[in-house]
């Protein structure tokens, strides 16, 4: 979610009740307006003394570009006070003016996410240890959509500390420096780090199967503060918080008894009290229930430990007990009824999910009753279009309970809201909000236009950005008809703050105008480039990479203005690569970018693009351990980021998007960049 700025609309526009309209800043604007609500005002009050925590969060980029020198380095510093989380489009227009001011030098008084964006070629080798201390303890997961810049952060962090070597051994001081960028790092590096490591990947948002790999191969040699498996307590298991449910079984069956199940016991009540994800509650029982699968030669064809009772299910223990094989042969009707829902709170293995769709089909043939459907959003990925089709969902809470929890599917999503919509239900802003923006990429286009234009405007920031273009077409056609007309063309670049992810860019649709596969017209994209905007790399990543195709140097520069440096930053990004490809060696000199680095995948020939005939970007050489040729993606598993501000308007012009926004605020922070809270991860997760 970004930073809405109230701004007063002409009086022509108050006739049609939109007197004030909070719209969503997202890069730079055309001029300087005082802002009523928020948001920082070149002309107002100094920074200093004025500025919290809430106004800071609103910050963007052309207000602070008129800023004085010592007023712009006290409003960063005054962020890192007070610990603002300042989003990835923000972040890397301001590391661009904090550069252009020559305010880089003073990186130990910045916020570490900031440092993050940096133009790593003007850290001083003296400065290295220092400077890759405090960008580590900054969220990578902001650099999403620059992955140069994160391979060479890692890169030179790694010649900082330890000469960059093939497979570095990493001591206690140097993992204390690299903090999270350690979950970048080489499974074999890992293996080889001094046992602190664990602190570090305790940090990463998630393991790749080789990270998992090498963290059992670290546990299992018996240097960490654990000792070896025989020797875990209680204890030590809960002080890896997340890494403990990456344990494999093999670790496990070596693990006493008394203390495997303990631990499973926390698990389990962690996972049912909301402390633990399901999902990493299920990675751990998954793999502990295998550890004592093979620990027993033969599996019972009879109920062992008796039926199963409103007091088994309440036990914590009651998966051990009761594996997938015993839950079918000992689970009856009437328990399975009234006990539906303390059943499906245990982290079920897939084997056991199954069992209990089965029974339920056998206890409701013609379809489960809609008191029921609530307590299953869990197993709704098991259903096919057939089944749900013997439901019936009359309510908006049945319907949020299924589709809220996200583990629908797409066939499910379109056919879950179809029997909603069947009982006369409506798709209302609420309820997108309620089921999440990314449920519009499933819905069948016939769904999408039952749809009232008022309920896009009432839905605030909506994430489409997993859509699928053909999908992100039939969104902008619909929100086309909503907000077609709005205003004119000039008035809205007078006073929108930026295009915001156009996946389909340019300014108010015009009421003829021709809709081609994958957007508006690109004459609409080539005049936002006039409109001097200075588009943030992040939303250059995620432009309509057709549409994209189209754009001369000359149009691209001109876009991305004072941040057009930072598609060395990005070069390997596929939107940007794409487009680099098409670039002569000319072309490619007068962006500043070395012809045999500006892609690692730039092949050597050319094509009709037009050379820039605006100035070249400052040329980025690679001084500090920037990546050439041989760049490659991270190697951490953390999933990426949600994009942002706005990512609605990764299927709509930004001409009518902003209209989205009345009303819409970002949340406060939800985590120090320090990382998780609590020993299992996630937000204050503990057991």
């Amino acid at each position: 979610l970004a930073c809405p700025v109230a701004v007063s609309v002409p009086g022509a526009l108050a006739g049609r009740g939109l007197a004030l309209l909070s719209l969503t800043a997202h890069c730079s604007r055309p001029r300087a307006e005082g802002l009523a609500q928020g948001g920082l005002d070149a002309g107002g009050a100094d920074p200093r003394a004025s500025a919290d925590s809430s106004l800071l969060q609103d910050f963007w980029c052309w207000p602070a570009s008129q800023l004085p020198r010592d007023r712009l380095s006290a409003l960063v510093r005054k962020m890192a006070a007070l610990q603002v989380l300042l989003e990835a489009w923000q972040l890397s227009c301001l590391a661009n003016l904090a550069a252009q001011r020559g305010l880089q030098e003073d990186f130990p008084l910045h916020p570490p996410d900031l440092l993050l964006f940096y133009n790593l070629s003007q850290v001083r080798e003296a400065d290295c240890r220092a400077f890759t201390g405090r960008a580590a303890q900054g969220r990578l997961e902001l650099l999403a959509n620059l992955p140069d810049q994160r391979v060479a952060l890692r890169r030179a962090a790694l010649a900082c500390l330890v000469g960059g070597g093939p497979h570095p051994r990493l001591t206690a001081p140097d993992l204390l420096l690299l903090g999270a960028l350690v979950c970048d790092m080489d499974p074999s590096s890992i293996v080889a780090a001094d046992p602190p490591v664990l602190q570090n990947l305790w940090r990463c948002p998630g393991l790749t199967a080789a990270q998992g790999a090498a963290l059992n191969a670290l546990l299992a040699g018996g240097r960490t503060q654990l000792g070896p498996p025989a020797s875990w307590t209680l204890e030590g298991l809960q002080a890896l918080g997340p890494l403990a449910t990456y344990i494999s079984p093999r670790l496990w069956v070596q693990v006493q008894e008394a203390t495997g199940l303990d631990f499973f016991r926390s698990v389990v009540a962690a996972c049912r009290a909301g402390r633990l994800s399901r999902q990493d509650a299920g990675r751990f029982v998954t793999s502990f229930l295998e550890s004592q699968v093979n620990a027993v030669p033969s599996r019972p064809k009879s109920c062992v430990h008796g039926n199963i009772t409103a007091a088994t299910l309440r036990d914590d223990l009651f998966l051990v007990r009761y594996d997938c094989a015993q839950l079918r042969l000992c689970l009856g009707s009437r328990v399975l009824a009234t006990g539906l829902d303390a059943l499906l709170q245990h982290p079920l293995p897939t084997e056991c999910q199954r069992v209990v769709k089965a029974k339920l089909a056998q206890l409701y043939p013609r379809g489960l009753p809609e008191d029921q459907l609530r307590l299953i959003p869990s197993l709704v990925y098991l259903y096919s279009r057939a089944e749900i089709g013997q439901w019936n969902i009359t309510s908006r809470d049945t319907l949020v309970a299924l589709l809220a929890s996200g583990v629908a599917l797409d066939n499910q999503t379109e056919a879950v809201l179809q029997k909603f919509l069947d009982h006369n239900g409506t798709v209302t802003g609420a309820l997108l909000v309620a089921i999440g923006g990314s449920r519009l990429c499933w819905m069948s286009p016939q769904q999408i236009q039952t749809i009232r234009p008022l309920e896009f405007r009432l839905a605030g920031a909506l994430d489409v950005s997993s859509c699928p273009q053909s999908r992100k077409d039939v969104l902008y056609a619909k929100a086309r008809e909503a907000f077609s007309n709005s205003r004119t063309m000039a008035s809205y670049y007078r006073f929108i703050p930026c295009p915001v992810r156009p996946t389909l860019p340019g300014g108010p649709a015009r009421p003829h105008s021709p809709l081609p596969p994958g957007g508006a017209p690109v004459e609409e994209l080539r005049h936002l480039a006039q409109a001097n905007v200075s588009m943030d790399i992040d939303t250059f990543t995620n432009l309509n990479p057709r549409v994209l195709q189209s754009l001369s140097v000359g149009n691209v520069t001109t876009l991305l203005g004072q941040n057009a440096g930072d598609l060395w930053k990005a070069r390997s990004h596929p939107t940007v690569s794409s487009w680099l490809r098409g670039l002569n060696s000319s072309a490619l000199g007068s962006l500043g970018l070395d012809p045999d680095l500006a892609s690692p995948a730039l092949p050597p020939h050319a094509t009709g693009a037009s050379p820039s005939t605006t100035p070249p970007a400052p040329h980025l050489v690679p001084t500090w351990g920037l990546p050439g040729k041989d760049a490659e993606a991270p190697t951490s598993g953390s999933p990426h980021a949600p994009l942002g501000c706005l990512p609605l308007a990764m299927a709509l012009p930004s001409g009518l998007l902003w209209l989205l926004h009345r009303g819409t605020r970002r949340a406060g922070p939800q985590a120090s960049p320090a990382g998780n809270t609590g020993p299992l991860g996630g937000a204050g997760c503990t057991l």
